[in-house]
Order: structure tokens, then sequence, then C-alpha cells
């Protein structure tokens, strides 16, 4: 079967909240993707959003000392309970239990697998490379809510420029090599070096347009950014 791993950021699953709204279109659009596509199937690895950022300056405001290995950990339990979140939405086509450790000896049963974080030092981006690599998957697409990766924070430099491909050299002079708890990058340091090591694509975009996402699961025309060789 075809493979395609999600990387589906905390940051569109929990903004503030759990967006209901959200997880209910999300739901129904891959259901009808998999009702159309019998031959696919889907990893969908979470991240922390909300509770993770809340948890994790919470301890800081506290403990200004705490190191980055507890604050890694505060957001993988966030991740663990997001994905236990996404696991009952799509509990009818998940037979396997929340994987949070990628590298373990286990089968893919069913139509989805859900993942959450596993341990600290990089984000569940890393997780979903590693899944990506395990199934046989080249593919993965990161969810979030930036529409396209840019030459520079658009939010810092009103002349960054949106970039529809950039190749793994170029994203990872942009991110660098080393992860810290919380960092905000389009996709994560540590999988983008995995990534490229494997010879992966990664598409990034914004997660909430759940008709463009479709639309790149079918090889059909999309608005995101591809990161490959």
């Amino acid at each position: 079967m075809k493979t395609t791993v999600l990387s589906l950021g905390g940051s569109i699953v929990a903004p503030d909240k759990v967006d209901v709204s959200f997880l209910a279109s999300f739901k129904k659009a891959v259901k009808d993707y998999l009702e159309r596509n019998r031959d696919a199937r889907l990893i969908l690895t979470v991240g922390g959003g909300a509770p993770a950022r809340i948890y994790q300056e919470a301890a800081r405001e506290i403990s200004p000392s705490l190191d980055s290995g507890e604050l890694d950990w505060l957001g993988i339990r966030a991740t663990h309970l997001n994905g236990a979140l996404i696991r009952a939405v799509f509990g009818e086509y998940v037979e396997n239990e929340l994987i949070t450790d990628p590298t373990g000896d286990f089968e893919f049963k069913g139509r989805i697998l859900v993942a959450a974080g596993w341990k600290p030092g990089f984000s569940t981006d890393t997780d979903a490379v590693y899944l990506a690599r395990k199934f046989g998957a080249k593919t993965v697409i990161n969810l979030s809510n930036i529409k396209k990766v840019y030459t520079d924070d658009p939010k810092k430099n009103p002349d960054a420029k949106p970039l529809d491909h950039i190749s793994w050299d170029d994203f990872i002079k942009m991110v660098g090599d080393t992860w810290t708890p919380g960092k905000n990058t389009p996709f994560d340091p540590i999988a983008s070096k995995i990534a490229k090591e494997e010879k992966m694509s990664v598409i990034c975009m914004d997660g909430r347009n759940i008709d463009n996402l479709i639309a790149a699961l079918e090889a059909r025309p999309f608005e995101g950014t591809t990161i490959s060789l």
C-alpha cells in the first residue's frame, strides 16, 4: 500500500484549545480520501500545541534554570494527550495503540497509524521521519499554520519571499542543525538532517486548508513548499 506521513502540528490541533471544527472537517476529508484510495494508508504524528507551550512557559517562569530535557518531556507529554485525541477521532481506521517509540518493533495495522512524541532532543517532525523510513514512505507532509516556507521570518522581515521549492542544503542553512524545546521552525532541524540522508521530500503547507492537503495527497496541484534534494 502507498504510505504517506502527515506531521500534524499541535498548533492546528490545539492552537489555544482543541479546534473541534477543524478536527471534524479533517476527519471527514481523510475518511473520504481513504474511501476513494483503497491502496492508501496514512501515518499521523501529532505535536503538542497549546498544552505544550502553556506548561513549558509555566515551568520556565517558576524554575528558570530548568534543563532542556525536562522542558522537552513536558512537550512530549502534551503530544501524548493530543495523540490520544487523534487516535480516538479516527478510531475506526486505527488498530495500533498510540505509537510513542517510532523505532519499536511493531506492525502497521489498519489504515491509519497515530504517533506522538518519543524522547527529548527533537520534535514530532523527527518521529514522522523515523516512521516514514520504517514504512517506506518517501514523502512527509508537514501541516502547520503557515502556507509556505519563506526566505526569512515574514513577521520580522517584510522583504521575505515565499518559496515553492527549496533544497535540503539551503533549508538546513536557514534553520540550523540544533534543537531547543519549543523551537519554532517550519520543520525540525534534526528531522531535516535525517530526511535529507534518506532522500525524502517534505511538503510544508497550511494544514487548515484541508482541500489543499487532499490535493497534495492525490498528486494534484497544491499550495505549499517542497523541500527535497
